[in-house]
């Protein structure tokens, strides 16, 4: 069977000084998705980057007396540092400011404007700073506000360039309705009903006054909205209008399956710009661009570094260990819908899901295999037990279900079947009861088996679990001792190859959390008195 050609993606952020878990969370289901699919045997392209031009930085680089350049050095370093923490497995981090990008960027621009997709004129508007966006009158509303963070917005009037928008909307339109999967969630109505069918304008897409960022060829007064520089970063790091665009030609092809993550905040330009953009290059548009929600606490506020409730990854990371943030939020947070971080929730979930249901099954069998059978796994052989029947039965079922949800991007439900799996296996041994069957000689057979069964459900179970638990899935198949070639994907119906493998001594995998003591503890890590 041919490989699969996926090609995932991520927003590249505002250049910021301090990341949060909100950031994290986009780039960790990305992440996930990327090591499932990688883990399937396909052929995966990941890309993630920082957005590193535009007023805002240029203002944040001053207010640090910084060039804007040694700025977004700066930041470059911190986004490397914590997506390495987090075990982001990214092919390729972009930074809008290499030069091979600008050089598309200028490249695409001249080609519009060449096609008469970019035109020259006068605009007048609302702008808002901090979104770094262009808003209308019954926009901004009779306080002029910014509609997407609520701030003031002021009036500018210039000369500018202006894509033609309005040029694409039928197109667009049909686009929509034949693709009602490309934005799911509903995220797509509210950008119709907002933006496309009032009629949409065309997009202003220079600023004459802004110095840092992309200047167009044409007329060097003018600096490229930073919008449009930030979306061309998902064709230009594949070398789109370059010298060598090999990997262009393999990941946007028809070939390849494109999956993007975009925050709510960023809807609008992924959902109507982006293809409008696409379209007027003749190139294909992605197969799915998830909108994620936002993550808040358990009262409904967003967290955010501005409002001090948003922890940065790191000091979590550092005290309960990297899967543990991962897969509370993937297991925790349904892609499009909006989650919540609370401590309590947190704590309860880690011990619930990854000490409880994993670390306390894997700990269990490699110590009753020890105790029963000097830690090695014995033979396998099909025997007359419903018990063990209805657990291999009720095992595959699961894991078609969990192929089924995980290649349909629903990785909370993913993470789910895993834990289904170790719940299947913690109430067999309940069932079956090994501690009564070794007290029978005649029952010898039922107790190899009920041993073998085990080893199989934590194997397999690891294996599934390692798109979301980077490390302890690795660590649990190395304690069970599994052989390499029975650590892969395509092995995880092979039942009975683990005859005869001898367990390594069991380490824990998740140590157990006192509620209350970690409650208090990340209550004042995010009210800042532990930073």
């Amino acid at each position: 069977m041919l490989k699969k050609y996926f090609y995932i993606t991520t927003p590249i952020y505002y250049a910021s000084a301090n990341l949060h878990i909100g950031h994290a969370y986009c780039e960790t289901i990305a992440d996930t998705l990327a090591r499932y699919e990688r883990l399937k045997g396909n052929d995966v392209f990941f890309l993630t980057g920082s957005d590193e031009h535009g007023e805002k930085i240029a203002k944040n680089a001053q207010a640090n007396n910084m060039s804007p350049q040694d700025f977004v050095d700066k930041i470059y370093l911190n986004f490397i540092q914590n997506w390495k923490e987090m075990g982001i497995s990214f092919d390729k981090f972009i930074r809008t400011s290499d030069p091979k990008h600008v050089e598309c960027v200028q490249k695409v621009f001249h080609k519009l404007v060449e096609q008469g997709d970019i035109y020259q004129g006068n605009y007048e508007g609302w702008y808002c700073t901090s979104c770094e966006s262009f808003w209308t009158e019954s926009q901004v509303g009779e306080n002029h506000t910014c509609p997407d963070c609520g701030r003031q917005v002021h009036k500018e009037a210039q000369k500018a360039y202006f894509l033609n928008c309005k040029k694409y909307v039928p197109q667009l339109l049909e686009f929509y309705k034949s693709h009602p999967d490309f934005v799911p969630g509903g995220k797509l109505n509210e950008m119709l009903n907002t933006f496309v069918l009032p009629g949409l304008e065309d997009l202003c897409i220079t600023r004459q006054d802004v110095k840092w960022g992309i200047p167009c060829l044409e007329d060097p007064d003018q600096v490229i909205y930073v919008w449009i520089d930030a979306l061309l970063n998902y064709i230009s790091a594949l070398g789109y209008l370059s010298n060598d665009d090999s990997l262009f030609n393999k990941y946007w092809s028809d070939q390849a399956t494109i999956v993007q993550f975009a925050g709510r905040e960023i809807n609008r330009f992924h959902s109507i710009y982006w293809p409008i953009l696409l379209m007027a290059l003749n190139l294909r548009l992605p197969d799915t661009i998830y909108i994620h929600g936002l993550l808040l606490t358990r009262s409904g506020v967003k967290l955010s570094k501005s409002l001090g409730n948003a922890p940065s990854p790191l000091p979590l990371i550092e005290r309960y260990s990297l899967d543990a943030l991962r897969y509370y939020m993937v297991r925790e947070i349904v892609i499009g819908e909006d989650g919540t971080f609370t401590p309590k929730q947190f704590i309860e979930r880690i011990n619930s899901d990854l000490v409880n249901n994993y670390g306390n099954l894997l700990n269990r069998t490699l110590n009753m295999v020890k105790k029963y059978f000097n830690s090695v796994v014995p033979n396998y052989k099909p025997i007359d037990s419903e018990n063990i029947n209805k657990l291999y039965s009720d095992m595959f079922k699961l894991l078609d279900e969990y192929q089924n949800n995980m290649d349909k991007y629903n990785l909370t439900k993913g993470a789910s079947c895993c834990m289904s799996i170790l719940d299947l296996g913690n109430k067999f041994i309940e069932v079956q009861a090994p501690w009564i069957l070794a007290k029978d000689p005649n029952k010898k057979d039922e107790l190899e088996q009920s041993m073998y069964a085990l080893e199989e459900v934590l194997r397999i179970s690891s294996i599934i679990l390692q798109p979301f638990l980077v490390t302890k899935a690795k660590l649990a198949l190395e304690q069970l001792n599994v052989p390499s070639s029975l650590q892969t994907y395509s092995s995880i119906k092979e039942i009975g190859k683990l005859s005869g493998i001898k367990n390594n001594p069991p380490q824990i995998l998740f140590p157990r959390l006192d509620v209350e003591i970690e409650t208090k503890y990340l209550t004042e890590l995010i009210d800042g008195k532990n930073n």
